[in-house]
C-alpha cells in the first residue's frame, strides 16, 4: 500500500512485527525440540498443478520452515494428477513419522475433490484445521489442539495489541469455511481472547451498513477491494482487514498492487486501530501455520 499518513501510523496493527515475535517463539521451541528429541517438527506441503500464486505460497512456507528450524517436504504433482494419486500422497504422509503437519495447497485443479482430500488427512496432522473433526472441536469450544491459521492469527493480532474482544460486538463480513465461520467460533468461545457477541454478515445480509456501524471490532473477509467505506463504521472501531486483492496500478513496478477489503483512507480516520494490507493479517497466517506444526509434533510425542 502507499505510505501511511503520519496521523494514522499510531493506529496501525503491525502484523509483520507481531508475526516476527511469534516466529521468534517458534524458532526457540523448534530448537528446544531438536535438543530434547533430536528431531524437528515436519511440515509437508502438497501442490497439485502450476498455479502461480500457489507456487509462491508454497515456496514461502518451505522457506519459513528452513528459517525456523522445521523440517519440510514439498510434493508437486502434475496438473493432470488424479484424485487417487492425490489421496495416495496424503495417506503416505499420514504414515510418515517425520511429518507432523500436512497441507494441500488450495485451490486444486477442477478434477480434484478438495473436501475428499481434506477428509483423508489425519486430523492430528491437519495444520490448516479444515478436517471436520477439528472443525467440530472448534465449534464445541475445544481450543486445545490445532486451530485455523488465519482466524487464530487475527486473535493473536488482537491479543498482542492489547485489544480484548470480551463483551464487544464483533461483526464479521464473510461466511467462508476458511475465515468467517471459524472466526466467529473463536470470538464467541468462552475464555481468554474471546467472549465476544458476534454477528456474521454475508452477501444476503440486509441493511449491511447499519449492522457494521454497530461493530466494536469489524473483520472484513469478503474478497472485494475497498468494500468497507468510512460511512460503514463508527468512531473508535477496531478494523481487521483479511482481504488480499490485486488491483491495477500503472504507477506500480508490476502494474498492480495489493489492497484489502477495507477502503483504508476513508476508514482509518474513524478507527481506533486498523490493520494495513499488505503487512497486517497476511504474515500471521504462516506464523500460526508454523506454530500448529510445532503443536502437532508435541502432541505426537505425548502419544508415544
Amino acid at each position: 500500500m502507499p505510505p501511511v499518513k503520519e496521523e494514522f501510523v499510531s493506529k496501525l496493527i503491525d502484523g509483520k512485527a507481531i508475526a516476527a515475535e511469534i516466529n521468534r517463539e517458534n524458532a526457540a521451541e523448534a530448537a528446544a525440540i531438536a535438543k530434547e528429541y533430536g528431531a524437528s517438527p515436519g511440515l509437508a506441503v502438497v501442490l497439485v498443478g502450476k498455479d502461480p500464486a500457489s507456487q509462491v505460497y508454497v515456496a514461502s512456507k518451505v522457506k519459513k520452515c528452513a528459517e525456523l528450524g522445521l523440517y519440510s517436504e514439498k510434493i508437486v504433482l502434475p496438473e493432470s494428477a488424479t484424485q487417487q494419486e492425490v489421496l495416495d500422497v496424503v495417506r503416505s504422509l499420514n504414515g510418515n513419522p517425520a511429518i507432523h503437519g500436512i497441507l494441500v495447497q488450495s485451490p486444486p485443479p477442477p478434477q480434484i475433490d478438495e473436501q475428499a482430500v481434506i477428509n483423508a488427512i489425519d486430523p492430528a496432522k491437519d495444520v490448516d484445521c479444515f478436517h471436520p473433526f477439528n472443525v467440530g472441536k472448534l465449534l464445541l469450544g475445544d481450543l486445545s489442539g490445532l486451530l485455523p491459521c488465519t482466524p487464530w492469527g487475527v486473535i493473536q493480532l488482537l491479543e498482542r495489541s492489547g485489544i480484548s474482544p470480551a463483551g464487544k460486538h464483533a461483526v464479521i463480513l464473510g461466511r467462508s469455511n476458511i475465515v468467517g465461520k471459524p472466526m466467529a467460533a473463536l470470538l464467541m468461545a468462552k475464555g481468554k481472547n474471546a467472549d465476544a457477541t458476534v454477528t456474521v454478515c454475508h452477501s444476503r445480509t440486509k441493511n449491511l451498513a447499519e449492522i457494521t456501524r454497530t461493530a466494536d471490532i469489524l473483520i472484513a473477509a469478503v474478497g472485494k477491494p475497498g468494500f468497507v467505506k468510512g460511512d460503514m463504521v463508527k468512531e473508535g472501531v477496531v478494523v481487521i482487514d483479511v482481504g488480499i486483492n490485486r488491483v491495477p496500478d500503472p504507477s506500480a513496478p508490476k502494474g498492480t498492487r495489493l489492497v484489502g477489503d477495507v477502503d483504508f483512507d476513508s476508514v482509518a480516520p474513524k478507527a481506533a486501530r486498523i490493520t494495513p494490507v499488505p503487512g497486517g493479517v497476511g504474515p500471521m497466517t504462516i506464523a500460526v501455520l508454523m506454530r500448529n506444526t510445532i503443536c502437532a509434533f508435541k502432541a505426537s510425542m505425548k502419544k508415544k
